[in-house]
């Protein structure tokens, strides 16, 4: 549905799992996708074949900086650890005035319902 309203995809690269089928799904349906990714993470092996524009960066905190320069909203999906220190970092940015855009979290990320209250203040 984000797609049908318009809406294009910066994310950290790669066609694995859920984020593969999330940036196959919006440059199917003409929108722009850029995936940002360290070199290292570049193999096929590992990042398997990356749809739209892909952005070479040095390393994780380039990727989550370039992710963030062209980026109007972050929303984390279900994932793990590295979800999870992205979007604290991007929560922590805004608490410190470094952006103004808006941040959120599928509800199913985390179990911890405190750490979801949390969240919905931020």
């Amino acid at each position: 549905s984000q797609v049908a309203r318009g809406l294009d995809l910066v994310y950290g690269g790669g066609s694995i799992g859920l984020m593969g089928m999330v940036s196959q799904a919006v440059h199917d349906g003409g929108r722009h996708v850029i995936g940002v990714i360290p070199k290292t993470l570049m193999t096929p092996e590992i990042s398997g074949e990356t749809v739209g524009e892909v952005r070479a960066v040095a390393d994780m905190h380039q990727r989550k900086a370039e992710m963030a320069r062209h980026s109007d909203a972050f929303i984390a999906l279900p994932g793990g650890y590295g979800t999870l220190e992205e979007l604290l970092e991007v929560i922590t940015w805004a608490q410190l005035g470094i952006h103004h855009k808006p941040v959120r979290a599928a509800t199913v990320l985390f179990v911890y319902p405190s750490f979801r209250l949390k969240l919905k203040n931020v």
